[in-house]
């Protein structure tokens, strides 16, 4: 299986960044892609709470959603879309952080909310609190995509391995990680989180991600890490897509995850233990 991670500087405009989205979905397929993946909020990246209220859409409405599900069926490929920001019916207004996994018929096969938040302060001048404005999910998720079993998480989620090994021992082959990575926690640790998610599991890592100063017509412009990355099972290092925006392809063969897991089969050797004396 061709995969093709996309790695984009999405701005506040769903409108905008759906039209670039679907160009490279499009260009990705007719390059041989069989399964495409964007990166997180891949609909609007947005420091402004009140401007997300303003353009978001629930999920029954959203057109990013329709969209790249229509440009999934046109081209009959399996398309990750990393996330979509989107309203909910949380009682304090905050949204889903939500991954979807879409067939070549345009269905969506499954769909996963980020359970991990991004609450830190990552120096003096940079904080995040990402559950004031989104809600967070509270049920892993493992998709069939014909090809290879999916676990679905997002960006956060990677420092989290309970959630990874979760997927693994249900029957995940690849994982996502789609993300928004800080340009700060993503040059210490963006790689070797990934790398030793896969080491951990024998399974493929794809993590399309965000790259660059993203464009805000409300101030407050944000930065991310990019560094799209797709991990072998084994932990190498298969692609590095660098910090500038576009396509970055990698074959993926499946086998690879039995043979990894034959060479060091960790996944069957859990053992029960008690939590130490506090």
């Amino acid at each position: 299986m061709k995969a093709a991670l996309l790695q984009l500087t999405s701005g506040d405009d769903p409108a905008a960044n759906l039209e670039t989205v679907a160009q490279m979905v499009r260009q990705a397929a007719a390059d041989g892609a069989g399964f495409i993946l964007t990166p997180e909020v891949t609909n609007c990246i947005s420091n402004s709470r009140a401007h997300q209220k303003a353009v978001l859409s629930s999920q029954d409405d959203d057109p990013t959603l329709a969209g790249l599900r229509n440009e999934a069926k046109r081209a009959g490929i399996w398309l990750l879309i990393g996330s979509l920001a989107l309203k909910t019916d949380d009682p304090e207004g905050r949204f889903a952080n939500r991954s979807f996994l879409v067939g070549p018929d345009g269905a969506i096969c499954a769909a996963y909310d980020k359970i991990h938040m991004f609450d830190v302060q990552v120096s003096e001048t940079e904080t995040y609190r990402e559950s004031a404005g989104f809600r967070p999910g509270d049920r892993a998720v493992l998709a069939d995509a014909g090809f290879a079993q999916i676990g679905m998480t997002v960006c956060y989620d990677i420092r989290f391995p309970h959630l990874h090994r979760a997927l693994a021992h249900a029957g995940a082959q690849i994982l996502t990680v789609p993300a928004a990575f800080s340009p700060v926690t993503g040059a210490a640790h963006w790689e070797p989180l990934l790398r030793a998610r896969a080491i951990e599991t024998g399974c493929y890592v794809l993590a399309p991600a965000q790259t660059g100063l993203h464009p805000s017509s409300t101030g407050g412009m944000r930065r991310t890490h990019g560094h799209s990355m797709a991990i072998s099972p084994w932990g190498e290092v298969l692609v590095d897509a660098g910090t500038d925006p576009g396509i970055t392809f990698v074959d993926l063969q499946i086998d690879a995850v039995a043979q990894a897991r034959t060479r060091v089969p960790a996944l069957t050797h859990d053992r029960k233990f008690a939590p130490p004396d506090v």
